[in-house]
């Protein structure tokens, strides 16, 4: 990235937020992302840099094609109608695509199929038979996020078929305990199939050096950086690119029933959405993505998919003869009031209940408030939402206006003065001398740290406007000039600090220049002044938040999901529609963290004695515990406690159990239910005893 941040060198910029996908309508978690985008790309175009923003709907995979199956539609007419939803969602909160595409296009065929042929040419694909679970009641392959089983390394319950969500571990999906199919529940077969692989490890020289965080300019933070790290140790496998039909895709070139799989083609929906836009505005596709392009190339994406957006898709550009990315730049999650966002607490917002009941633009600010340029999670606190907006955007800036643009329509007839007084003209220059501070904030993705010197700005503008008191000068006649020149002042405060919001507030930037009667704000436009103009009427701009707003929105919310079916995703949760009732219960997790009385007491917690305590022989963690519950006959548990506790520290303590957890099969033995424990794991693990005077058998309440 230049260090030169002024306009005296246009620069070019292709910029990209992740693809969403095509199965589900957008979520406010997912608005993070192309809001934090789009006010990166408005603030270049307002440079005057040439910056394009181009994304598009992920369409291809197993999922999809499920989903179309499910409502029972063509595949075409539901991504046509989902693409066509996303679209609007994301153009009601005024995020501004160049272009937004879809990578089910002719475009993205011929390039993803061409760089799959460049990959072969180059020596970087390989084809292997290998083993694959298969669904015999869907009659289909299943891929890694539709099998779920027992983590082979930590033996966790319910995981995906390719990594541990509990350990962090990650396997082939042979490799999981007692696997099933999440589309049917059915126990999946292994069934031989030829597969196309990416020979990454081959690329692993290049990877290190392209992403060295000790060079000029590193392409990525350096906490991603230290994550690359982690899997460079652990080793980069050959990449399985093909999936067998049937499968919604584009075809493997000469090889007939076997497609390319979606996260190959899907970041290639970048440069497909860019070369439509290329064929649309008669601009020069070579000179964006050639390997010595002057261009800039920015990819805006969550942590979730870092793994694929730093290794697989640099490596596959280069080696098929394209450049590499500048920069991409690594998001955290949203959580709403501190957690995971719930559907039974109603915060799981969508953008579309989102924008029946708040203005789009409060959310703009809120996340910019909250946005670095760091991985880290932001939290969306209803109370602090209300709050800030109430008081920085109402309160602070909008104020300033508020507070000055009457005087000028009544007692000058709308008409601006010619010079400003000494006071005035000090604050207006402070206000210009911090351009290139927050110009820097914002070239950094530094959003929060924008905001607060902004709103530190217009505290001082609202600190002059209380000592000017512009309402008292308009008692006395003598004080016209002055009330007049205060009063201009006053409005060019409000309009920098427009000026400084425009990236963040587009809509509203629209009715501040309507207001001031001006052509549109750009960044130069800081080193003037408005001075002698003739300004419209003021009319109120933005409203506070009230209460009940937030209410109806968290109500909406809950109603409207209780009432939507969850479907299959890539990143989702898959849902398991056959199958035993205890692979059922363990498969229909949702996103709520909270939980009704009647849910608390289905779980029978009981005391327990630790009869017999003994090492396990082949297990690693385990202890096997008799317990003792006030019943006929003892409880078997096997506890993964062994590296807090030995044997002889455990026999004769009260504990508390689950004692109606269904019995688990392991290869050790019968599991009859589960201790509870408190800790990280390792060796701070403690299991919870209760007081004196508790009896094995009695029920915790």
């Amino acid at each position: 990235m230049p260090s030169d941040i002024t306009t005296e060198h246009s620069r070019k910029i292709l910029v990209t937020s992740a693809l969403p996908y095509a199965n589900g309508s957008i979520h406010i978690g997912h608005l993070v992302e192309y809001i934090q985008t789009d006010i990166w790309v408005r603030f270049q175009k307002m440079r005057g840099h040439r910056c394009h923003y181009v994304c598009a709907d992920d369409t291809h995979g197993t999922p999809v094609m499920l989903r179309a199956e499910q409502e029972g539609i063509p595949l075409e007419a539901l991504i046509e109608r989902v693409h066509g939803e996303h679209f609007r969602d994301f153009s009601d909160f005024s995020i501004a695509f160049d272009n937004y595409h879809s990578t089910h296009s002719d475009e993205n065929r011929v390039l993803s199929q061409g760089i799959y042929r460049r990959l072969d040419q180059a020596g970087l694909i390989t084809k292997r038979t290998i083993e694959q679970l298969y669904d015999p009641e869907k009659e289909m392959f299943l891929s890694d996020r539709f099998i779920k089983g027992g983590c082979p390394k930590c033996k966790a319950e319910d995981q995906y078929g390719d990594s541990c969500e509990v350990c962090g571990a990650t396997y082939a999906p042979t490799e999981l305990i007692n696997p099933y199919s999440a589309l049917s529940g059915a126990t999946p077969i292994s069934k031989a199939s030829e597969h196309h692989f990416f020979k990454l490890g081959e690329c692993e020289a290049f990877l290190k050096e392209w992403l060295n965080p000790e060079g000029d300019n590193p392409p990525l933070q350096l906490e991603a950086a230290n994550k690359m790290n982690e899997w460079f140790e652990a080793g980069l496998r050959d990449w399985d690119i093909s999936r067998d039909a049937p499968y919604f895709g584009f075809e493997i070139p000469d090889a007939p029933g076997k497609f390319l799989y979606v996260w190959l083609d899907a970041p290639v929906g970048y440069m497909a959405s860019f070369k439509n836009l290329c064929e649309k505005e008669g601009l020069d596709f070579d000179s964006y993505w050639q390997p010595d392009s002057d261009a800039e190339l920015y990819h805006f994406i969550g942590k979730d998919i870092l793994y694929f957006h730093a290794l697989f898709w640099p490596a596959t550009l280069k080696y098929a003869g394209y450049r590499t990315p500048t920069k991409i730049c690594v998001h955290g999650f949203l959580t709403v009031d501190g957690q995971k966002m719930s559907k039974s607490r109603g915060t799981f917002i969508m953008a579309r209940t989102y924008l029946e009941h708040l203005n789009p633009e409060y959310l703009r600010y809120y996340f910019a408030a909250k946005l670095s340029d760091r991985i880290e999670d932001i939290d969306l606190n209803l109370e602090d939402f209300t709050a800030r907006v109430n008081s920085n955007l109402v309160g602070k800036y909008i104020n300033i206006a508020s507070r000055s643009a009457g005087f000028i329509s009544k007692r000058f007839d709308g008409q601006l003065a010619s010079t400003l007084e000494q006071d005035g003209a000090k604050l207006v220059a402070d206000i210009q001398a911090q351009a290139a501070q927050i110009a820097a904030r914002f070239e950094a993705r530094q959003f929060s740290e924008a905001m607060r010197e902004i709103m530190a700005l217009a505290d001082q503008a609202n600190e002059y406007v209380s000592d000017k008191a512009p309402w008292a000068m308009a008692k006395q006649e003598d004080q016209k000039q002055q009330l007049h020149e205060v009063c201009t002042a006053i409005i060019n405060a409000f309009r920098l600090l427009s000026i400084y919001l425009k990236p963040v507030l587009p809509k509203l930037a629209g009715e501040v220049e309507a207001f001031l009667n001006i052509a549109p704000l750009q960044w130069q436009d800081i080193d003037t002044l408005l001075i002698g103009h003739t300004i419209n009427p003021y009319r109120h701009l933005v409203k506070r938040i009230e209460q009940k707003q937030i209410d109806a929105m968290v109500e909406a919310s809950a109603a409207t999901l209780q009432q939507t079916k969850p479907s299959p995703a890539r990143h989702g949760e898959a849902q398991q529609k056959k199958g035993s009732a205890a692979k059922k219960a363990a498969t229909a997790k949702d996103d709520d963290s909270m939980i009704q009385f009647d849910d608390f007491a289905k779980v029978d917690l009981r005391i327990a004695k630790i009869v017999k305590a003994e090492h396990v022989e082949g297990a690693d963690k385990l202890l096997q515990l008799t317990l003792d519950i006030g019943e006929a006959q003892t409880r078997n548990v096997f506890a993964g406690i062994k590296s807090a506790y030995s044997p002889e520290q455990l026999e004769g303590k009260l504990t508390v159990m689950v004692a109606n957890l269904a019995p688990r099969k392991m290869r050790f033995g019968l599991s009859e239910g589960m201790v509870l424990a408190a800790g990280p794991g390792g060796k701070s693990l403690w299991i919870l005893e209760p007081h004196e005077g508790a009896q094995p058998g009695m029920k915790v309440k």
